[in-house]
């Protein structure tokens, strides 16, 4: 297994020589040139896959982190609410630790390889009604009343685990970008990004800092319309949250590095999601496809100077959500099983 990512930056990490370190070789994701796209807007596009996680999401930056301080600090037991990427993080990285989990989500609104992920690790699963929102007020109400480490990203360490995303597009590119885009939930991977820029231009590894560009979809963009969204929809269940967290700091990093925050259309991402996929086979979930769609529209809007720099994070894999990546594909087209009838098919 390679090298656990604290260890990797321990330096840059809030941890000692006494902390535990829970890994499951997360990290050290690729960052992948998007060629067709980058020709087609005149930009040098790539993608941070951060579906090549342990549990295939960005969370397990953050996860491994927390439970490692949640081990140091003697927990027993953690607890989230989520829309599914981090419950399945969470109950990998808690089953790793040996400790219990248990996670919160929206009956019925969160993906089914998320749901699965997370019953497999063996978290006890509760399903609320009304979404995340609801179930995050409920969580964070149980760790008042018992002593249970939530491992969300209220949580600071979770921030300070995924900035580590941030460390590893400078190593890849030698520098910082000149713009990231990325998706826009609960608000704290963009705010973890920048602190993590900001890190490494402070301790001498990068010379710049980036534009930061956070896209909601737009039946979920609290931070776009200036309030909370009561009942938010969209097709990206990854994003679909109605009262960021960690909005108020999100919204302080875009508007410090002179970046902004927008709305993409369902539409928009489901067709970045598809051209994804089928131009540069790249396999994310829908909210990833978030990032893409936003810098698509900024790029031919004329908002990158041509040649510029830019990285969308992907946040979670396309094996997340199949039941989405079905909907969104061509039929399966059934044949009798002979080879004229396959020819026809394929060759007219």
């Amino acid at each position: 297994m390679k090298p656990p990512l604290i260890d990797r930056y321990r330096d840059l990490l809030p941890v000692d020589a006494g902390t535990p370190v829970v890994s499951l070789g997360e990290g050290d994701t690729p960052l992948v040139p998007l060629t067709r796209l980058s020709e087609r807007l005149g930009v040098r596009l790539f993608a941070k896959v951060e579906g090549m996680n342990p549990t295939a999401s960005f969370k397990d930056r953050g996860m491994t982190l927390a439970v490692s301080k949640a081990v140091e600090d003697g927990a027993e037991a953690v607890i989230c609410a989520s829309t599914g990427n981090t419950s399945a993080s969470a109950a990998a990285y808690a089953a790793r630790a040996g400790l219990s989990a248990a996670v919160v989500i929206p009956e019925g609104r969160i993906a089914a390889g998320k749901l699965a992920q997370a019953l497999m690790h063996g978290a006890r699963v509760l399903a609320l009604e009304g979404g995340f929102d609801e179930a995050l007020a409920v969580v964070r109400e149980l760790v008042e009343r018992h002593p249970i480490a939530l491992v969300n990203s209220l949580n600071p360490y979770r921030l300070e685990g995924q900035k580590t995303g941030a460390f590893e597009v400078c190593d890849a590119l030698g520098d910082a970008p000149d713009a990231l885009c990325i998706p826009v939930g609960n608000a704290g991977n963009v705010t973890a990004y920048w602190l993590g820029f900001r890190a490494y231009r402070e301790a001498e590894r990068s010379r710049a800092l980036p534009r930061l560009y956070g896209f909601q979809a737009a039946g979920a963009a609290p931070l776009v319309l200036g309030a909370r969204v009561e009942r938010p929809e969209t097709v990206a269940t990854a994003i679909r949250i109605g009262n960021p967290a960690r909005g108020a700091e999100a919204l302080a990093a875009m508007r410090e590095s002179g970046g902004a925050v927008e709305a993409v259309s369902d539409e928009e991402i489901l067709d970045a999601y598809r051209l994804l996929a089928a131009a540069e086979g790249v396999f994310c979930e829908p909210a990833s496809a978030a990032s893409v769609a936003g810098a698509i529209r900024r790029a031919e809007a004329g908002g990158f100077e041509r040649g510029a720099v830019v990285v969308c994070v992907l946040t979670g894999h396309g094996l997340k959500d199949p039941d989405t990546a079905i909907a969104a594909s061509a039929d399966v087209v059934r044949l009798p099983a002979s080879v004229e009838a396959a020819e026809e098919a394929l060759l007219g």
